[in-house]
């Protein structure tokens, strides 16, 4: 376990220098830079603005103000936001906490909803239950997550019933840690909705397809000819082997959350990692970018790392200091 961990975290290294010199290069590529909109306030002088390049660092070569930041941040130093005038670690660290909450709830409902259903349709396959949620999951997949956000706050603006935007109340730091709870789950549950639904509708699918696969494999008639019951085969022999391919799914599943809460956030007024990146990248802002995209990246490897230790935990087949199976 030791040397598979310490093995892991070395082949983070080289892929964190490629993804960030990657995302570097294309930023600094794009047609203008930030100072490009201040050059065109008259109130601001081409003086000024050449030093407040000089003392951002621009004048320098590419590759050198990249290997500058590089070793800034692995000292914890992402360097200073020129839009916001503020070290990019204190912006993502006032918009992280929220980003990770609603990915983690939006996680946390796709795969507890997405399983049991896909079990669901899969033992009653061709029956109305099997159809009606099959149409439901056809449904949910081809709903682009930017029109779902904008129907559900259209009814949010009507009804009342939940809150049109914003991850907390205006008054929240005015309440009990209680009332701070609820007050958070109060506004999760729009932005969950969205972000739970595709993901929901295409995991089902899968569920469904995996179990009825397995279903005709040698070792569970094997498991029926020795006369266990279909509740036993299902749920020991079929389930247990069809979750394997999604435990490592789910360690992709944080990033690809990650992006789209991006587009939900800035639709429902979220203030979280996804909007800060996305304000960044229209603003030019290559620093707080750089900080977005390392944490993003650090955020995908840690969870393809854990997947593939609950994946060793579920299956004692995986040898992880191999990286093989046995048996």
């Amino acid at each position: 376990m030791g040397l598979f961990l310490l093995r892991r975290l070395l082949q983070m290294v080289p892929l964190l220098i490629g993804i960030t010199f990657l995302s570097f290069l294309i930023v600094d590529l794009a047609p203008g830079d930030f100072f490009s909109s201040l050059a065109l306030n008259p109130s601001i002088s081409p003086e000024a603005i050449e030093e407040m390049k000089r003392s951002f660092g621009y004048g320098e070569p590419l590759l050198v103000r990249y290997v500058s930041w590089l070793v800034q941040a692995a000292q914890g130093d992402l360097g200073l936001s020129v839009a916001h005038r503020v070290g990019v670690l204190t912006l993502i660290g006032q918009r992280v906490v929220n980003t990770l909450i609603l990915s983690v709830s939006a996680l946390l409902v796709t795969w507890l909803l997405a399983i049991p259903l896909g079990v669901v349709v899969a033992v009653r396959r061709g029956r109305f239950s099997d159809r009606f949620l099959s149409m439901l999951a056809f449904l949910g997949m081809s709903l682009p997550n930017f029109f779902l956000a904008f129907l559900l706050l259209r009814i949010a603006l009507h009804t009342g019933w939940f809150p049109v935007g914003g991850s907390v109340s205006f008054d929240y730091e005015y309440l009990t840690p209680g009332q701070k709870i609820l007050d958070r789950m109060h506004h999760l549950i729009l932005p969950t909705i969205v972000l739970a639904t595709s993901g929901m509708a295409s995991l089902m699918r899968l569920m469904r397809g995996a179990i009825l696969d397995l279903q005709r494999s040698d070792f569970v008639r094997t498991a029926r000819a020795k006369g266990l019951s279909e509740r036993t085969v299902l749920f020991k022999h079929v389930l247990r082997n069809a979750l394997n391919p999604f435990i490592t799914l789910a360690g992709y599943e944080l990033g690809t959350l990650l992006g789209g809460a991006a587009l939900v956030e800035s639709v429902m007024n979220l203030q979280g990692l996804g909007s800060l990146m996305l304000e960044a990248v229209l603003a030019l802002d290559i620093y707080l970018v750089m900080g977005s995209v390392l944490i993003g990246s650090l955020l995908l490897l840690v969870g393809n790392l854990l997947a593939d230790l609950a994946l060793a935990a579920s299956d004692p087949r995986i040898d992880l200091a191999g990286g093989s199976r046995s048996g």
